[in-house]
């Protein structure tokens, strides 16, 4: 049993979002992966797999689903497969940005993580951020924009590290100096040097 899952969109966005919870505990989800004009779909797998021997976490790729395409219905039922099978003690979601992916997998997670009679409970539900959303609330709504209300103490350099061996994907709106930035941001909010920030879905002691 993983203590941890993480749903990730896209290959990169458990780096951006998770980095630094991301451990031999932890299972990531892919929902999916596409061939781009610059990076093939297998040399980004080249990549994600070295981030992950570094960090340690397991993986599992959904290739089925086609990206800036994903279709809830569709997803609903891997994630249920996937919780029932690894049974986490918690679950990371990504914020439901103005990125369609992330939102369809957003909501499928809503209702794959539903109290139901036939599925294992996760008492700890938390939304993770990534730097679109912190530049750019979809929302315009002050009142549903990312709020943290939950904080982790991380290594900025591992994580930054990790990052760096998806080199394809790293640009300048989500490059290493504005993952440090947005640690160290967070790290004010909770009285630490650098942090991850989460938003509580759910907790259960």
């Amino acid at each position: 049993m993983a203590k941890k899952l993480v749903i990730s969109p896209h290959i990169d966005d458990e780096i951006l979002g998770c980095g630094g919870i991301l451990d031999s505990h932890t299972v990531v989800l892919h929902c999916g992966i596409e061939d781009r004009s610059t990076t093939s779909a297998e040399a980004r797998l080249g990549e994600i797999q070295r981030a992950r021997e570094f960090l340690g976490f397991q993986m599992k790729l959904l290739r089925k689903n086609v990206v800036n395409s994903y279709y809830v219905p569709d997803l609903i039922p891997d994630f249920e497969k996937a919780i029932n099978e690894h049974k986490p003690e918690v679950v990371y979601i990504p914020h439901p940005s103005y990125n369609q992916d992330h939102v369809a997998t957003y909501e499928a997670a809503l209702v794959a993580l539903r109290p139901h009679d036939l599925n294992h409970f996760v008492k700890k539900v938390l939304i993770y951020e990534q730097p679109h959303v912190f530049l750019w609330d979809n929302t315009h709504n002050i009142n549903d924009s990312f709020k943290p209300n939950y904080f982790v103490n991380i290594d900025v350099e591992r994580k930054i590290k990790a990052y760096q061996m998806l080199e394809s994907q790293i640009r300048s709106f989500r490059g290493t100096e504005i993952l440090r930035n947005m640690a160290s941001l967070r790290g004010y909010q909770s009285n630490q040097q650098y942090a991850e920030a989460y938003r509580i879905l759910r907790w259960v002691e």
